[in-house]
């Protein structure tokens, strides 16, 4: 009894050109979440980028018999990636100039018209910054269980720990986070019509304009990596927070800035540009009706992966 006829080269070419192109579509289709998760853990783009090519690869050389779900294997890759990762970049971040901020991320559904990335206020700057609390393994299984709904089960196998372990982790967690629902409850209205008043009173130099606008704990958040302009701590209290920001505007702020608004991690927030590159990027954390964070952010690595000045709106 003849056996099969060997296949082709041809045709086996043909096998694997097919079955590349269903694992491509296959990352593809999943490629937000993974970004979601990625871009959570890290707070870069860049490094979130990174992340994905490597998953990609790893996703691409696994047997069949390794993968009994394709969403959960490469959540499960991306994620350990991400723990890894963070192990070596603590290290960074204790040397890094000044205080360190997410990479922002707009979130205009212009810039994501596919709508892949998920925004909720757990992609906030005030949360990300949260999450800088916890260790590598602590914010996995905060992430995944808080913000992604996973169960204790499915955690506990892409962590490679037991349940036990993970309720464990996740407890610690939230004593570090808290509740974030309770911190995020300003109304999207509520939040732009705050950032116009704030254009304004900055605009128009009104100090105590600009000090009504801002909660009395009010705290003023930037990031220049020690490559562009920035403060070096921390400002707090709203008097402090004003007159930081309106002595800059006059004598630091380059003249020939264009602003477009724009949402920086599902806020309300501004993009400026210089010459037609990025230039900084502010955001709002509303609470209570006032102005209880602004994040700047004017690193220029930080700013490299937004799109050039868009045309002015009509």
């Amino acid at each position: 009894m003849q056996g099969k006829d060997k296949p082709s080269a041809s045709e086996e070419k043909h096998t694997q050109s097919a079955n590349e192109a269903v694992r491509l579509a296959t990352f593809d289709q999943h490629r937000g979440l993974l970004f979601s998760v990625a871009y959570r853990m890290l707070g870069s783009v860049a490094d979130t980028e990174d992340m994905l090519q490597e998953t990609f690869i790893r996703w691409q050389q696994a047997s069949i018999e390794e993968v009994r779900s394709p969403r959960a294997f490469l959540v499960t890759i991306i994620t350990r990636l991400c723990i890894n990762h963070l192990q070596s970049a603590r290290v960074q971040r204790e040397e890094y100039v000044g205080e360190w901020l997410p990479e922002p991320l707009v979130t205009d559904p212009a810039s994501d018209p596919l709508g892949v990335v998920k925004v909720d206020e757990s992609l906030s700057m005030a949360f990300l910054l949260l999450l800088e609390r916890l260790t590598p393994m602590e914010r996995a299984v905060f992430l995944l269980r808080e913000v992604f709904d996973y169960d204790y089960a499915e955690i506990a196998q892409m962590l490679a720990q037991n349940e036990a372990n993970c309720r464990q982790i996740l407890r610690r967690a939230q004593q570090h986070v808290g509740d974030i629902r309770r911190r995020f409850d300003a109304s999207a209205q509520q939040r732009n019509e705050l950032l116009k008043q704030f254009i304004q009173a900055t605009r128009k130099g009104e100090l105590q304009g600009l000090v009504e606008l801002l909660s009395s704990e009010a705290v003023l958040h930037t990031d220049g990596g020690g490559k562009a302009i920035a403060i070096p701590s921390l400002v707090e209290g709203a008097a402090n927070v004003a007159a930081i920001i309106l002595n800059r505007m006059s004598t630091v702020v380059p003249k020939d800035l264009v602003t477009r608004l724009a949402q920086i991690n599902g806020q309300p927030g501004i993009v400026s540009y210089r010459q037609g590159k990025p230039f900084s990027a502010l955001s709002l954390e509303i609470a209570e009706g006032r102005i209880k964070a602004i994040y700047v952010v004017t690193n220029p690595e930080k700013l490299a992966h937004l799109q050039n000045l868009p045309a002015a709106p009509h």
